[in-house]
């Protein structure tokens, strides 16, 4: 790659991590052009260029974002509860807040819905992939109503309860979310 090439590229790279880093701060598409370029350290006409329009830009950069949720929720296996447990305090240690305001402002005509939308689905199939095992010879229906139990005990709304309302610790609000989900399966 030449010289002009690679710069392209870096200053691509550069306008896509600034658009997900406000993106990741905010959840809103109110986020002007005029603040990635700000970040980027690029005029708007070149995000413009770079990215084609203002969706596009985002698109890729909720992409981006997805992504980076993806690997950071990849550190347990199915039926590790303690794991599964810790990744998604790592994740809401993150991010949970940001997402906490997008929820509380979700009728908004700002908030990126498709983020919010996205993150309900994914958090679900997490739940089902994760601890679906452990709930192995139940009935479908009765399956699916322990599936519910188990993706509210484990939601960002759980965690917002037990370390902001509340006051746990970290430890303390693991703890009590995995009592909750240990609960449901049966393993307490």
């Amino acid at each position: 790659m030449g010289a002009r090439a690679e710069a392209a590229a870096d200053t691509r790279r550069r306008v896509v991590d600034a658009a997900a880093d406000l993106l990741r701060r905010r959840l809103r598409v109110d986020i002007r052009l005029e603040d990635v370029a700000a970040a980027a350290g690029v005029s708007v006409q070149t995000v413009l260029r770079v990215a084609g329009s203002k969706s596009e830009l985002f698109r890729v950069a909720f992409e981006q974002l997805l992504s980076e949720i993806a690997a950071q929720l990849d550190g347990a296996a199915p039926g590790d509860v303690h794991a599964a447990v810790r990744t998604w305090f790592d994740h809401y240690e993150q991010i949970g807040d940001v997402v906490i305001r997008g929820l509380a402002d979700e009728t908004g005509p700002a908030v990126v819905f498709p983020i919010l939308e996205v993150g309900r689905a994914r958090h679900r199939q997490r739940v089902e992939y994760l601890l679906g095992p452990l709930l192995a010879g139940r009935s479908p229906k009765k399956r699916a109503v322990a599936l519910d139990a188990l993706v509210c005990a484990s939601d960002v709304y759980t965690w917002k309860l037990l370390r902001r309302d509340f006051g746990r610790s970290r430890a303390e609000a693991e703890a009590t979310m995995r009592l909750m989900i240990e609960s449901v399966v049966g393993r307490h």
